[in-house]
């Protein structure tokens, strides 16, 4: 049962820490899109999906407390880097700015999917909010492609750069 318990607790640390940076990211495109960047449907995009990724963090902000669970010691360097990613990929332009979002929740996809199979029926309430949040994501997902993201020439190497340092703050996140 404490291995169940172990895993549990870094699913909320490492999700918690995952839903906060996603709000860093879209608070950096937004600043990048309040003062550099001018696209006012870009930035409706922007917001719509930032609003999801609050809620999600509220819910991970309450399970920690809740569950007496330490957040990860990262969490001032993910939001600085959060803040930083998103405004940088915005300067880069629309294309840049929604790979950043497809990059992000693909490996968001996966890492949910997988804490999915692995929670018991003991976590019912912990499992269908993922379940529900991963569905967001994927939608996320479909708007950044819709509004212009692509892998394709220079994009592929910041789509491996993005996803690599993703799945590094993940393994990260759930241990410190």
């Amino acid at each position: 049962m404490k291995k169940t318990n172990n895993r549990v607790e870094e699913f909320i640390r490492v999700d918690h820490a995952g839903e906060r940076g996603a709000v860093k990211i879209y608070e950096g495109q937004l600043l990048a899109l309040n003062t550099i960047v001018k696209n006012d449907n870009l930035k409706k995009t922007i917001e719509d999906m930032k609003e999801h990724e609050i809620e999600h963090c509220k819910f991970f902000e309450k399970e920690i407390k809740k569950r007496n669970i330490k957040p990860t010691k990262f969490l001032p360097l993910w939001d600085l880097l959060g803040v930083g990613l998103g405004f940088g990929s915005t300067i880069l332009g629309k294309k840049a700015a929604m790979l950043c979002t497809a990059s992000v929740e693909e490996v968001i996809d996966e890492h949910y999917q997988d804490q999915i199979n692995k929670l018991g029926p003991e976590e019912k309430n912990l499992k269908t909010k993922i379940i529900k949040f991963r569905e967001d994501e994927l939608h996320h997902k479909d708007i950044a492609y819709e509004e212009g993201a692509t892998k394709k020439g220079i994009y592929s190497i910041m789509d491996k750069i993005i996803k690599t340092g993703s799945k590094l703050a993940i393994r990260i996140s759930e241990k410190v």
